[in-house]
């Protein structure tokens, strides 16, 4: 661990030029005592780190010294996939890792590509999750993580809408959506996807499995995505909505709200238009045309403008006792 840390601290001070004992600390997770000690020891080992006093001083290496101890372990070259996004990396328990892997690239490449690096570095960051709502939480990930990785048998203990399962699982792949983490797995002949947060529990077990020949995470995930969307659509619902529920479309219900919008009627003397919608079941369609409140009018079908009508009534009632 020591030596990892020897080799970042070097790193760091190749690629950033001066920082004070205070940055390095922050930047290894150690205290600065400990910063002072490491230094110490890269000076016995030749490496010719300078202390400069004062208030703009602090550890640099001395000028023109660059080391070439930048070749990347199996687990660094990996988590360089995820170098957009450190937040998921760290969730997989790879942050360290990936920190230190860029930072090896960062000082192999030359000096202007690595200005370039850095640049790019400090002006765009992806934050995976959506606003206003808390990431799952996700107390198994890491752990299904290197079940993925080693392609060993998983033993899991799974919360599903309907009760609660056990099944014995070959973890193919791992994928993150809007801030989800998602398990893309085998069970028997099937390749089913598990939201990871709801694995109450999993074991690994001692065996390994063989990957089904082909498999293409990516392209398994899109025909999953665009199974489970077709699914959820069971029709097709006709709105009036005024000028307000206009900009609100796009909002609320993202791509299909916007198609919906393109597509919209002329609208009348007050601003209203008429949309088709793509809606889900009916329960599920009231509570999204309630999202607009009395900016829209449900005009077909008419389960849905009478679902939607009771359910106003009920809240009428309610908040008038």
């Amino acid at each position: 661990m020591r030596a990892d840390r020897l080799l970042t601290l070097l790193l760091l001070l190749q690629n950033r030029g001066r920082m004070t004992a205070t940055e390095l600390a922050a930047e290894l997770e150690v205290s600065v005592r400990t910063v002072y000690r490491d230094v110490e020891a890269l000076g016995a080992a030749g490496v010719p780190v300078c202390a400069d006093r004062g208030p703009d001083g602090g550890y640099r290496l001395l000028d023109g010294y660059r080391t070439r101890l930048t070749g990347l372990t199996d687990a660094e070259a990996g988590s360089l996939f995820l170098s957009g996004a450190p937040g998921p990396a760290h969730d997989l328990g790879l942050g360290a890792v990936l920190a230190t892997a860029q930072l090896k690239v960062q000082a192999a490449l030359p000096a202007e590509l690595a200005e370039r690096a850095r640049r790019i570095q400090d002006r765009f960051h992806l934050d995976a999750p959506g606003w206003f709502r808390d990431a799952d939480e996700v107390p198994h990930l890491a752990e299904i993580a290197r079940a993925v990785w080693e392609q060993r048998v998983l033993h899991a203990h799974y919360r599903r809408w309907n009760g609660e399962v056990h099944r014995e699982l070959h973890p193919l792949g791992i994928v993150l959506k809007g801030g989800i983490w998602y398990l893309v797995a085998r069970t028997g002949e099937a390749v089913r996807t598990y939201r990871i947060s709801r694995f109450l529990d999993v074991r690994t077990g001692p065996g390994t499995f063989t990957r089904p020949t082909g498999f293409d995470l990516a392209a398994s995930w899109a025909e999953s995505s665009r199974r489970m969307e077709a699914s959820m659509v069971r029709g097709t619902a006709r709105l009036r909505i005024s000028p307000t529920a206009q900009r609100l479309l796009p909002a609320q219900f993202g791509a299909k709200g916007t198609r919906a919008l393109a597509e919209a009627g002329p609208p009348d003397e007050q601003g209203w238009v008429e949309v088709d919608l793509p809606v889900e079941k009916t329960a599920v369609a009231v509570h999204d045309v309630l999202r607009l409140g009395a900016e829209a009018e449900v005009l077909d079908p008419p389960e849905l403008r009478a679902a939607v009508a009771e359910t106003v009534t009920a809240l009428a009632t309610r908040y008038a006792s």
